[in-house]
């Protein structure tokens, strides 16, 4: 893999930045950017890929009743974790360089990216998180912020790179912890934010 691929174009209504969005599970995120993307006639940017490390995730058949096309990469079955890695990424790399995308956006995605792939792609490779970062990174944000007693938690758009959810911010949103709240009740309100931030960054970005 080289090393980056240089800024992104100035995308418009006319000839939007082609996205590839990568879900691990209900894909909640994902319909909100497309659903941004599709009703907004003036926005620079399109989802014309989906892709799922997860069979099961509900996200795909949302997709694919938005009009875009969906696919799984499972992990392969391979004993070697390196190997199996690199074969998964190669995998999409290949799926996504056939769909001539321009940028990668995570969203709910639930594996880390290696490096080399991080490498090739910085910095059109971005992610959202559900905590204010650099605070409770990780995969289980919710069930951090409410072990540590804090009052606001959030979400961060943010550029990826090679470490856990440490790249470059972009952007952020702040949301009330309240007493008693639990993490489902917690998730829902930071989603509310993060389905509004998520598409106004990337606006940003590509224009």
């Amino acid at each position: 893999m080289t090393n980056g691929m240089g800024p992104l174009r100035t995308g418009s209504a006319s000839d939007p930045i082609r996205c590839a969005i990568l879900i691990s599970g209900s894909g909640s995120g994902m319909q909100a950017m497309v659903t941004h993307q599709q009703t907004h006639l003036d926005c620079g940017h399109r989802t014309v890929l989906v892709i799922s490390d997860n069979p099961e995730a509900t996200g795909l058949m949302k997709a694919e009743q938005l009009g875009i096309q969906a696919h799984c990469i499972a992990l392969p079955e391979e004993a070697d974790r390196t190997l199996r890695r690199h074969l998964h990424e190669q995998q999409i790399l290949s799926l996504i360089q056939e769909h001539q995308i321009e940028l990668i956006l995570l969203s709910g995605y639930m594996r880390l990216v290696s490096a080399d792939f991080v490498d090739h792609w910085t910095p059109r490779i971005i992610n959202i998180h559900p905590s204010l970062l650099p605070a409770f990174p990780g995969a289980h944000a919710h069930r951090d912020v409410l072990a540590a007693g804090v009052e606001v938690s959030g979400c961060t758009v943010h550029y990826v790179d090679a470490g856990m959810d440490s790249g470059e911010i972009l952007g952020q949103r702040r949301v009330p912890v309240f007493p008693g709240d639990e993490e489902s009740s917690l998730a829902d309100r930071v989603k509310i934010e993060e389905h509004q931030l998520y598409p106004e960054i990337i606006d940003r970005i590509v224009s």
